[in-house]
């Protein structure tokens, strides 16, 4: 492993959403880290439920409801991000994918821990009801340009280009029926796969707008205080670095496109060259990897992975 002891360190926080957790996730964290033990307490009695044995023993069914899902990221990740500051790894600045925002603002000192759960949780909450109806889903296009996918999906109604990952990788939101016409268009014109997404609705599109005027409303109702650091945000993929911003922002997040490449290229063009994904799973090192290869990108989802960062960082 090479050391970066020599380097002009710029570090960057990056928070994973949906479709990264793990039954058994924050495990070793429990047994090893005591304050996870005081976080995970603290989750269980502001949710009213046992969010920890979901954690380490699922069953995955009932981890990956969204009610249970999205509280759950958020902890597992903040107590890795309290234990990385404790360590003396301090992000210059932050982003997460979708929920992962939430991580995000919360790393940057916008809101407390509890308050940032008690968001979550009414995040979840409408989310999961947007999507009882079933006809909702979201599907990964692999292999087209941006540009083309947006204009397929502009000729099919009820299908919408949401989430920009990175070069190659579209995701498209909907109605369930008129993605899988999508589906064969966009294979007709060239792209190499079409992945349907294991979640419960038509997120960041049109099928939710309803929910994400309600859940406006909602976050007016919680206090942000300016970040200790800039938050690249989902909805522009630039800096946020007032507490308004950031507000005004996540308003717009959840039936809005991610423009995740975007902020991305931001970052890499300000200089920062070492990203760090906190969470579990290793989804935005993989697309850091197809954004550019020169950056450092490294991933902490455990101790020993924390381990190994700090001996990287020198």
């Amino acid at each position: 492993m090479t050391r970066l002891s020599q380097w002009h360190k710029k570090i960057v926080f990056l928070y994973p959403g949906q479709g990264s957790q793990k039954v058994g996730m924050g495990k070793d964290l429990l047994e090893q880290y005591p304050p996870a033990k005081k976080i995970f307490e603290e989750a269980n009695d502001i949710l009213g439920f046992n969010l920890s044995k979901i954690c380490l023993e699922g069953p995955e069914k009932e981890l990956t409801r969204t009610t249970n899902l999205q509280p759950a990221l958020l902890t597992v990740s903040w107590i890795l991000t309290k234990l990385l500051k404790e360590k003396e790894v301090i992000p210059q600045a932050v982003a997460g994918h979708s929920l992962g925002e939430y991580s995000a603002i919360l790393a940057a000192e916008v809101v407390d821990f509890p308050t940032a759960l008690k968001i979550v949780k009414e995040r979840a909450r409408l989310m999961e009801e947007a999507g009882k109806d079933g006809k909702g889903a979201m599907a990964a296009v692999i292999g087209l340009d941006d540009g083309v996918v947006v204009d397929l999906c502009k000729e099919i109604k009820g299908v919408e280009a949401v989430n920009f990952n990175c070069p190659g990788q579209v995701v498209i939101s909907g109605d369930k029926e008129k993605l899988e016409v999508a589906s064969k268009e966009l294979k007709r014109v060239g792209a190499k796969g079409v992945i349907f997404l294991s979640v419960t609705g038509a997120f960041h599109s049109f099928m939710v707008r309803e929910a994400a005027k309600k859940f406006s409303s909602l976050l007016d109702q919680f206090p942000f205080r300016d970040p200790c650091c800039p938050v690249v945000s989902n909805v522009t993929g630039e800096y946020a670095t007032s507490a308004r911003q950031i507000k005004d922002n996540l308003k717009l997040q959840m039936d809005h496109p991610v423009l995740w490449e975007k902020g991305m290229r931001l970052l890499i063009s300000d200089g920062f060259n070492i990203f760090v994904e906190v969470g579990p799973g290793k989804v935005l090192q993989g697309l850091m990897r197809r954004i550019d290869k020169k950056v450092v990108v490294s991933n902490v989802d455990r101790i020993e992975s924390v381990k190994k960062l700090i001996q990287l960082l020198g």
